[in-house]
């Protein structure tokens, strides 16, 4: 019995955020076409000059800029961040750093404390119910 493998297509929305990309700046048949798993890894392990350039420069979905922040996305909501962000405009903000930046990698920092703390309570406890 033959198997019969479909060609797995997703959407440029759904193949954008994969590649870490904001979908309305890319090319327009990215934009309309349909992507295939295949063209998808063709497209991370040898990208174009326009996605090398998205990636460089932007323009940056949210957790993009949230990650260059060094906060959460709902971090950049709390700070008026709604539209997407070149590189440019990110270093600026990393330059000024507003106050709400600040408080913003503040929280985040004492999130990721939190979640050490809880992981490594875990190994522990884990640790203790092998022996």
């Amino acid at each position: 019995m033959k198997s019969h493998q479909s060609t797995q297509t997703m959407k440029p929305a759904t193949a954008a955020k994969k590649l870490g990309v904001y979908l309305e700046a890319t090319p327009a048949e990215f934009q309309e076409g349909v992507v295939s798993r295949a063209e998808l890894n063709a497209l991370q392990a040898d990208p174009p000059r326009w996605l090398e350039d998205l990636r460089a420069n932007g323009p940056h979905p949210r957790p993009v800029v949230a990650a260059k922040l060094g906060v959460s996305i709902a971090g950049l909501a709390r700070g008026g961040v709604t539209e997407p962000l070149t590189t440019e405009q990110i270093e600026v903000l990393k330059k000024d750093m507003p106050d709400w930046l600040e408080k913003e990698r503040a929280t985040q920092a004492e999130v990721r404390k939190e979640a050490a703390r809880i992981k490594k309570k875990n190994s522990e406890r884990a640790d203790d119910q092998q022996s």
